[in-house]
């Protein structure tokens, strides 16, 4: 079986890349790059479907979150 899940990835200016999964909002996860993070995310992607198909819960849907740039002006 496979489920393909959203992620997104957020540059940290400490370096690295928090990850956040929006379908698991209990999944934030990091990675010193892209790549780690990315493999990190994996694995709780992977611990938490495991864990619900082991409960006999449903698998979460995927979300695509909508993003948009604003624009402030401050006065």
């Amino acid at each position: 079986m496979q489920d393909n899940y959203t992620v997104l990835y957020e540059q940290l200016p400490e370096g690295g890349f928090q990850v956040h999964v929006p379908a698991m909002p209990e999944i934030v996860t990091y990675g010193r790059t892209r790549e780690e993070a990315r493999l990190m995310a994996e694995d709780a992607i992977r611990c938490v479907l495991e864990s619900a198909q082991k409960a006999g819960e449903p698998m979460p849907d995927d979300i695509e979150p909508a993003t948009e740039r604003l624009a402030i002006n401050l006065a």
